[in-house]
């Protein structure tokens, strides 16, 4: 049985692969390394009970001596290692970025490198690609469209860079589900917050917009499928064939929380994009002080969730995705496209977790 190492294994996508790894006995030993404190990361019972099953080191990998300490081990090196860590949230300095995501990456694949591991899985994203509305494969036009999607494409090439280094590269679309932060989330808060308001809610653009999602069942278990079975120097997206879109996200919403749904259209959007980052903060002020006040009332005083949504992620970039070339190495995707059921349960374990305020929800 291979021995697995998660970099970042704390985090929304790895710690699904924990409990993927544990769940189906497929790896041992399976170590996990993350800055993160577990007992304020908000797992659920499902993902505590994975844990306790798996060798957990705190530490920051922006640190030698953290890198050097992941990776030490008696015997032969670890055989597969998911790169899951780093900077996740947009809007941040490149400074930030080049020592969270990019120097972190490229010393621990370095490392990977110098004590011989057979794999060295690399989580990078799709937003990569130039925003188009047709859906982009693997050799599609690279221009990052995020900060943090720009610094993923620099430790990309990077690796190509690395001698004896078996990388392979993963570029999902939006990953959502239980404990996403990021993804679908903040959409849905906000629904939350216009059920509290009585008002529809309106968004920029139009219902057309492609935001192309993965469910992080299946992100993980292509994680695991590709360090096994994926051609080495590779690139693989990871999509589902649902073409989600701003519309039928909303249409999601409207289902869940009994709200009505509105689009500003282009000409709106295009005078409110002359100034974004006041749009973004004036959109931004809306949702937050009744979410603040949504969970008061609901005696939550810490929340690891936000309505938040950067300014980077509110330009007309749509985020078209081809997943299918993975299935030709044998894969195949589970959640054909998020569904009211899949998002609502999302909500019903934040609300478990105490960080979702009840009562919105149909």
């Amino acid at each position: 049985m291979p021995s697995a190492l998660i970099l970042g294994g704390a985090g929304f996508i790895g710690r699904h692969l924990v409990v993927y790894l544990v769940e189906n006995n497929l790896a041992e030993p399976v170590r996990v390394v993350d800055k993160a404190i577990l007992q304020t990361s908000y797992l659920t019972d499902r993902q505590k009970a994975a844990f306790e099953k798996v060798e957990f080191i705190q530490g920051n990998l922006t640190r030698d001596a953290s890198i050097d300490k992941a990776f030490a081990k008696e015997g032969e090196a670890f055989d597969y290692v998911f790169n899951c860590a780093g900077m996740t949230m947009y809007g941040q300095s490149d400074s930030v970025y080049q020592e969270s995501v990019y120097d972190l990456s490229v010393k621990c694949a370095q490392k990977a490198a110098a004590v011989g591991c057979k794999r060295f899985v690399e989580l990078s994203t799709a937003q990569v690609y130039a925003a188009d509305k047709k859906s982009t494969n693997e050799e599609g036009k690279l221009k990052p469209w995020t900060g943090l999607a720009e610094k993923k494409l620099e430790v990309e090439n990077a690796l190509k860079d690395i001698a004896n280094l078996n990388y392979i590269i993963v570029r999902p679309a939006i990953v959502y589900g239980v404990s996403d932060r990021l993804g679908l989330m903040p959409r849905l808060i906000i629904g939350a917050v216009y059920k509290k308001l009585g008002e529809t809610m309106k968004l920029l653009w139009s219902d057309k917009l492609c935001l192309n999602t993965v469910h992080v069942e299946d992100c993980v278990s292509a994680l695991w499928h590709l360090a096994e079975k994926g051609a080495v120097g590779s690139v693989y997206n990871l999509a589902d064939k649902a073409n989600t879109t701003q519309g039928s996200v909303g249409d999601i919403l409207a289902e869940l929380f009994g709200i009505k749904l509105g689009y500003y259209g282009t000409m709106i959007s295009n005078v409110a994009k002359l100034n974004m980052a006041a749009a973004v903060e004036t959109s931004n002020e809306k949702h937050m002080g009744p979410w603040s006040e949504m969970c008061q009332a609901a005696s939550i005083e810490n929340t690891p969730l936000t309505p938040y949504l950067d300014k980077e992620l509110l330009y007309n970039n749509s985020l078209a995705v081809d997943g299918s070339a993975i299935e030709a190495t044998g894969f195949a995707y589970k959640h054909p496209a998020p569904t009211a059921d899949l998002l609502k349960d999302m909500v019903l374990e934040e609300i478990k977790l105490g960080n979702f305020p009840e009562g919105f929800l149909l």
